[in-house]
């Protein structure tokens, strides 16, 4: 073979023109995935699924419905609400299809032909985990919705959406193709399944933009409060939480309010949520809600992006298990209460008293002899997302409760041991620059604890030990760091079975180390 040398930048030219001619020929011959969402009869509770695909290399395909969501650790059957699924070639002619199990159909004959697969799901339960319709309103949950070739996830989709009569909006994170024809790209399966779709005469609240991004409030049956009021302070709560991480890694970011109800979703530019403004009456039911919202916001980043290893690619017919829930929930829970203390929104007294909250939950049940807070995120699966599922009572823990304390005692330890100038900040920074940033994967279980000591330049292992074992946590020492103390105001009495009342409170005397960590904590 002869070679031709070329000059140096002829060489880069040819390369170039090269990789964009292999890109070209890769993108063109690959195969092609078209859905469209119609509800034809909202009133029956049940929407109609085309999916119209071609360019396979194959003589079969198979189809699988995933059994659960990104978010809601729990196998959910979507399959069960499928029904009427056929599939033709492009003559019009029906196709070989067979339902292998549960959740996965295999389609034979399919070489270069074009395929339409159509089929209805419905639905019968208002959650905000799957699927839902009725007369006025479509909240669709894309794991629920849209079947996927299995071992193609990869692939590009497009979405297009025909509205009912009267239903005026739609709201998704989904890339608009034209907002005229309700077309959405997603560049792949995964991030298709991360964008639940609200349709339906549906309300928008005034936006706000942080650091020059939008940042909207669209909604079903929002109800009467002061959206003004309200949006500002939701406006704080998003800037307190960005000036955690110190970056926005999304162009738009939508809150959508799926009617009342409870529960929420959080996703990689957009949470699905109950919401019922007219609940918004006291100043403990506005913290309340902004609590939450902080906590599915704050999720962008804490699971979304900063991801245990387990936890993408997603395995979404078997599940994904990972030890590491604590971190993605536990420590969300108790940045929600963070972010809203330092948003200027609550006081300390308040923020104590959440944290007093989920002392009481976790002192007062047994579960915590048995079980430690790495076990209940592995086994969340089978006993819940509230570690409530399981027969045998007594013998599970939430991660939603320890984990924020431990949470709470590991930011303390870092301030303390670094002379207050690290704190759980900067685990949570390292963790999104290293992995999500600069490594695009997650971490592991070591590899958490590494970044956390890290950061401390000391030895951690003591508060692992709370992570990993069922010994008891030892408030009294670390929030001593801070000038705060656990104070019992149980009643008296010989019922072994009664309730313990426990608060977590300043102590009556500071001395000039306690004062600065606590206000550097408290950001005072």
């Amino acid at each position: 073979m002869k070679k031709i040398v070329m000059p140096a930048p002829m060489q880069l030219i040819g390369l170039f023109w090269l990789c964009q001619a292999c890109t070209a020929i890769s993108q063109n011959n690959q195969p092609k995935i078209n859905y469209t969402i119609s509800i034809p009869n909202p009133a029956s509770h049940s929407y109609h699924i085309r999916l119209e695909t071609s360019g396979w290399n194959a003589d079969e395909l198979t189809l699988k419905l995933p059994q659960w969501m990104p978010g809601y650790y729990q196998v959910m059957h979507y399959a069960k609400g499928l029904e009427n699924i056929s599939a033709k070639n492009h003559s019009g002619k029906s196709v070989s299809l067979e339902k292998s199990n549960e959740n996965t159909f295999i389609i034979k004959g399919i070489r270069q032909s074009k395929l339409s697969i159509e089929y209805d799901m419905k639905t019968d339960r208002q959650f905000v985990a799957n699927s839902y319709v009725d007369s006025s309103r479509a909240y669709i949950i894309p794991a629920n919705t849209f079947l996927y070739p299995d071992g193609y996830i990869q692939l590009p989709v497009s979405v297009k959406i025909d509205l009912p009569a009267r239903w005026n909006k739609i709201a998704t994170g989904l890339d608009p193709v034209n907002a005229k024809t309700n077309e959405y790209t997603a560049s792949d399966f995964d991030i298709l399944y991360d964008c639940p779709i609200l349709i339906g005469d549906l309300e928008e609240l005034p936006s706000f933009k942080v650091k020059g991004i939008e940042h909207r409030f669209i909604g079903y049956h929002l109800g009467q409060f002061d959206r003004t009021l309200f949006m500002d302070k939701l406006n704080k709560v998003v800037a307190s939480a960005i000036n955690i991480i110190g970056d926005i890694p999304y162009k738009q970011y939508t809150f959508i309010a799926i009617g009342p109800g409870r529960g929420g979703i959080e996703h990689l530019n957009n949470t699905s949520f109950g919401f019922d403004g007219s609940q918004l009456n006291t100043p403990e039911a506005v913290t309340r809600v902004l609590n939450f919202l902080a906590h599915e916001y704050f999720h962008h980043y804490n699971v979304k992006r900063i991801r245990p290893f387990e936890l993408g690619p997603f395995d979404y017919d078997q599940g994904s298990r990972t030890n590491l829930l604590w971190v993605s929930e536990g420590l969300s829970v108790y940045y929600e209460y963070m972010i809203v203390k330092r948003a200027g929104l609550v006081d300390e007294e308040t923020l104590l008293a959440e944290f007093s909250k989920n002392l009481n939950t976790v002192e007062n049940n047994p579960g915590r002899h048995f079980q430690s807070l790495a076990q209940a995120s592995y086994n969340t699966w089978q006993d819940g997302p509230f570690g409530t599922q399981r027969e045998e009572k007594g013998k599970t823990i939430s991660y939603y409760d320890k984990g924020p304390l431990v949470g709470l005692l590991l930011d303390l330890e870092i301030r303390h041991a670094t002379q207050n100038k690290k704190s759980l900040d900067d685990v949570m920074q390292q963790l999104y620059w290293n992995y999500y940033k600069t490594k695009h994967r997650g971490f592991t279980d070591a590899e958490f604890q590494q970044t956390c000591e890290s950061v401390a330049e000391t030895s951690l292992a003591k508060i692992f030990e709370y992570v990993h074992t069922t010994q008891e946590l030892d408030y009294k020492t670390y929030l001593n760091y801070a000038g705060l103390t656990v104070e019992d105001a149980s009643e008296p009495t010989s019922d072994k079975t009664s309730k313990k009342n426990l608060r977590i409170v300043r102590q009556n005397q500071l001395d000039d180390g306690q004062t600065a960590l606590l206000k550097s904590w408290l950001k005072e």
